[in-house]
């Protein structure tokens, strides 16, 4: 008798011990990839398949593992500083971060440089499979080539003229290395958050920095005053050579007409002198009379002087 209660028990422990075995792998064999996500899907410890976003089904019992990354989303590393709070007014936070900030340049100065990355997550399982803790090292590759690039510039290409190049170099070479190491990330971009001389010296690289402000503003209004200028002394300098030019052609012009006129003059001389010399004589009289205010003739004794009225003047007033 005891031994059929006994066995009985056992019987329902094994049913019970069944229909849990069975709820839990019911349960367990439902999984959920949410919208940003991709879920990696590993059989035996093995890569198996992708899971994009929504309700899946896999094998309970362990056998099948489900690893999420978040490739829908761009991730963000901040150097130099840290996000307290974000919103309309982000807060910040330097505490404690001057050793990420405080970069060495070129030209041996020190510089308060404040970057991010962002990146995005190209391939999941390369991301949460072939590197240990790829965060770490995003953000030590990062800071390696930041100092690198900034290392190999001076300190007025950092602080002024040169950040987006920079920034466009570290990106370049982040994306290198990390493709070397073939961990499945794609660098959205690099963007200098702020870029400081140190606190020392702050205040004197302000007035060296107004002081090339002045300087480049002073060079545009020269540049301005000289592109004003020169290009209305040339058109007053064309000006006058046009003038000059047609000044001298008028004078030549004139000067052969002249010439013709002497020379067909000598011509009709050389036919008779007397009567040419006499026109010659008349016509001169008659340009030369009308502009003189009293005539006078005199004899060939010069012993009187006969004035000559403008008798033609007085026909005139006669006439009319």
């Amino acid at each position: 008798m005891a031994d059929r209660l006994k066995k009985g028990g056992g019987g329902k422990i094994i049913a019970i011990g069944i229909t849990l075995l069975l709820i839990f792998a019911a349960t367990s064999s439902f999984y959920k990839v949410d919208t940003e996500e991709t879920g990696v899907l590993l059989r035996f410890g093995r890569f198996n398949n992708f899971a994009e976003p929504g309700l899946h089904i896999k094998v309970p019992f362990g056998i099948d593992r489900v690893y999420k990354a978040k490739t829908g989303r761009v991730e963000k590393e901040e150097f130099g500083f840290r996000t307290v709070k974000a919103g309309v007014r982000t807060t910040y936070t330097k505490r404690a971060l001057e050793g990420e900030s405080l970069t060495l340049t070129g030209d041996l100065n020190v510089s308060d440089v404040e970057w991010i990355v962002q990146y995005q997550i190209a391939d999941p399982f390369k991301f949460l499979f072939r590197i240990r803790d790829p965060l770490a090292t995003i953000r030590d590759i990062a800071e390696a080539v930041a100092r690198k690039v900034v290392g190999n510039s001076n300190v007025t290409e950092v602080l002024t003229i040169e950040r987006a190049n920079l920034a466009s170099a570290i990106e370049h070479d982040l994306q290198q290395i990390l493709n070397s190491y073939d961990i499945g990330v794609r660098i959205v971009t690099v963007k200098f958050q702020d870029v400081n001389p140190p606190g020392p010296v702050k205040a004197a690289f302000n007035e060296v920095n107004e002081a090339e402000q002045q300087k480049e503003t002073l060079i545009f209004q020269a540049r301005e005053q000289f592109n004003r200028e020169v290009p209305k002394a040339r058109g007053v300098a064309r000006r006058t050579i046009q003038e000059a030019e047609g000044y001298a052609v008028e004078r030549i012009n004139k000067a052969r007409g002249e010439t013709s006129r002497y020379l067909a003059l000598l011509k009709e001389y050389r036919k008779a002198p007397a009567v040419t010399r006499q026109r010659i004589y008349l016509e001169t009289l008659e340009q030369v009379l009308p502009n003189l205010a009293e005539i006078y003739i005199m004899d060939g004794k010069g012993t009187s002087a006969l004035p000559l009225l403008p008798l033609r003047a007085q026909g005139q007033g006669g006439k009319q």
